[in-house]
C-alpha cells in the first residue's frame, strides 16, 4: 500500500516539527516555507494531502490588520486554489479557538457561532469562510480549531509558566477556579492522523479530555519538575492584578473550554496521553 504524500507548511513550528517526527515512517512527508521557497515553482502533482500550519498568530509587541490578512487569508487561499487546480484531494487548515471571541464561561463546541474579537481569530475565520467556498467533492476541506497547544519545546505562556515555577517556590495562584481546555501536541497530531486516515473532511475541535485550572497546572508542572511549589492566597491580589496588568489577569483567571463530542465521534477518537503526562512531557519530551 502506498504511502499518503503530504505538504507542511510551517514545518519548523512547534506542531509540523512534532508531527513530521511522530509520522515520517507513516506518510511521504514534504514541506514548504513561504518565507525561504518559491511559490511559483512549488509542485502538488504528487501530493495528495496539505497540512496548512504557516500562520501569524496573536503578537503581543503587535502586527498591523494587513500582515494578518496577507499571512492567514491571502497565502493560505493562494495554496489552497494551487492545490485543488494541481489535484491534491485534501487540505486541512490549522485554525484557533479563537475565532469563537475571548475567554468567557460560554462551552464553546463545533457549532458556537463565531465572533471573534482580535486580528489573529478574525483572519483565521476569514480563511476558514473563503476555504469552504473552495470545497467539492474533489478536493476537501478540514479545519482543527485549537485551544493553546502544549508539549517538549512549546513557546509562548506555558514556557513562561514553567520557567516561573522553576524559579519560585511559593506563588499567589491557590484555589484558582477557572476551566481552561489545552490540547497536548500528541495529542491535536493524533487527531491530524485521524482526519488524514478516514478522509474526513469539515469542522473538528482538539481538546485533551478535562479543562484544567490555573493552580491545578502550576501543580503538574511542579510534579513534573520534582519541584515542592506552595500555591498561596494573597488579599487583593487578584483585584490589583485585574487593575494593573488585565492581559496577564485574563490569562491566569479566566475560563477557555472547549466541548469536542462531536469531533470524537465522528472520527472514534481517543486522547492516547493524558493532560498530566503531557505535562511531564514539557520538561523531558517523550522518550
Amino acid at each position: 500500500m502506498n504511502k499518503n504524500s503530504i505538504l507542511i507548511t510551517g514545518s519548523n513550528g512547534f506542531v509540523g516539527s512534532y508531527f513530521i517526527s511522530k509520522y515520517k515512517n507513516k506518510y511521504d512527508i514534504k514541506t514548504f516555507s513561504f518565507r525561504k521557497d518559491s511559490f511559483d515553482t512549488l509542485k502538488l502533482d504528487d501530493i495528495d494531502v496539505i497540512f496548512h500550519l504557516s500562520a501569524l498568530v496573536h503578537q503581543m509587541g503587535g502586527a498591523s490588520y494587513d500582515e494578518y490578512v496577507r499571512i492567514n487569508v491571502t497565502q493560505t487561499l493562494q495554496l489552497a486554489k494551487k492545490a485543488k487546480d494541481l489535484g491534491v484531494k485534501h487540505f486541512i487548515f490549522m485554525s484557533t479557538v479563537k475565532v469563537y471571541g475571548e475567554e468567557t464561561n460560554t462551552l464553546y463546541n463545533e457549532d458556537t457561532i463565531c465572533e471573534p474579537e482580535d486580528d489573529y481569530g478574525i483572519t483565521k475565520l476569514m480563511a476558514e469562510n473563503e476555504l469552504i467556498k473552495l470545497e467539492d467533492e474533489n478536493f476537501k476541506i478540514s479545519i482543527i480549531r485549537t485551544p493553546i497547544v502544549y508539549g517538549y519545546g512549546v513557546k509562548a505562556n506555558i514556557k513562561n509558566l514553567v520557567k516561573l515555577v522553576t524559579k519560585v517556590s511559593v506563588l499567589p495562584f491557590a484555589n484558582i477556579k477557572n476551566r481552561r481546555s489545552l490540547v497536548y501536541v500528541g495529542n491535536l497530531c493524533h487527531l491530524v492522523d485521524e482526519v488524514i486516515s478516514q478522509n474526513k473532511n469539515g469542522i473538528f475541535l482538539a481538546s485533551d479530555d478535562e479543562p484544567i485550572s490555573t493552580s491545578k497546572l502550576i501543580q503538574l508542572i511542579s510534579k513534573a519538575l520534582n519541584k515542592r511549589v506552595f500555591l498561596i492566597k494573597i488579599p487583593f491580589f487578584e483585584f490589583l492584578l485585574k487593575l494593573l496588568k488585565p492581559n496577564f489577569h485574563k490569562r491566569l483567571y479566566g475560563s477557555l473550554e472547549i466541548d469536542n463530542t462531536i469531533t470524537k465521534k465522528r472520527l472514534s477518537l481517543k486522547n492516547p496521553y493524558e493532560t498530566d503526562e503531557g505535562i511531564k512531557f514539557i520538561i523531558e519530551g517523550e522518550k
